[in-house]
């Protein structure tokens, strides 16, 4: 880390990235560092969300109620919750206010209020005057964006546009689509395939195909990452990763 520290992190190493996607973890702990940030990852669980898409509410919660006893002393608006993977960074805006019980209600709201998409940290910092597009190459680039469902139906992917049009000269475009086909698990079950590939095909898959090869594709969910992969045999990389590749080093 070069010069001032502008500020610490708490990064959620959720279930997806910290077993199947550590590269994009590396990544995201780079940019941040290089940005200026102290970067901490703290004692948790996973997410709960495998839980809560298949209705285990009470696994869900106890899982729920661990991760609040042990991030209500850690997550502070000087040290917030950083997301990497949208559908389990929200569980702590959404669910975990509901499933935590009264007893830590409190300290659920505390956490849900201080805990961020790794986008919408990075365009607070924004705001804050803490990062500009000068950190970033001046080089021209064509990026896609499929968004998250979770993340469109909880949060929104402006800040993903605004974070991924950081660098002076990219140009972003929302694909205007629905859910990927994915749907969490259930395109991966074998009763479900074909359902799954055929909603890529309404609208994902074609815009997809139709970018030219420098264009740059991305998703911030890894679901959706592995559908675009299986559906069209393109790589679509997360916001991380692209924002990580445009920093000036």
């Amino acid at each position: 880390m070069n010069g001032k520290v502008k500020g610490s992190v708490s990064l959620f190493a959720d279930e997806f990235t910290n077993y199947n996607e550590s590269d994009i973890g590396i990544k995201a702990v780079m940019l941040l560092e290089s940005l200026g940030y102290e970067v901490v990852i703290p004692r948790h669980r996973e997410s709960g969300r495998t839980f809560l898409s298949k209705g285990l509410l009470r696994s869900a919660r106890k899982v729920a109620v661990q991760n609040i006893l042990m991030l209500r002393d850690v997550v502070t608006d000087e040290r917030p919750l950083v997301g990497i993977e949208p559908s389990a960074l929200l569980t702590f805006r959404d669910e975990y206010p509901e499933i935590a019980g009264k007893d830590l209600a409190d300290d659920a709201r505390k956490i849900a209020g201080n805990a961020f998409l790794f986008e919408e940290f990075i365009c607070r910092e924004i705001d804050r005057g803490n990062i500009s597009p000068e950190n970033f190459t001046g080089k021209p680039a064509r990026i896609l964006l499929h968004g998250h469902c979770q993340q469109k139906a909880v949060a929104s992917t402006a800040p993903t546009i605004r974070m991924l049009s950081l660098p002076a000269n990219y140009i972003v475009e929302e694909i205007n689509d629905g859910c990927c086909g994915m749907a969490g698990a259930f395109g991966y079950e074998k009763e479900h395939y074909d359902l799954s590939m055929k909603i890529g095909e309404m609208v994902l898959f074609p815009a997809v195909r139709a970018a030219s090869g420098e264009t740059v594709i991305t998703a911030p969910g890894t679901s959706c990452r592995h559908h675009i992969a299986d559906g069209t045999g393109k790589k679509a990389l997360h916001p991380v990763e692209v924002l990580y590749d445009a920093l000036l080093k």
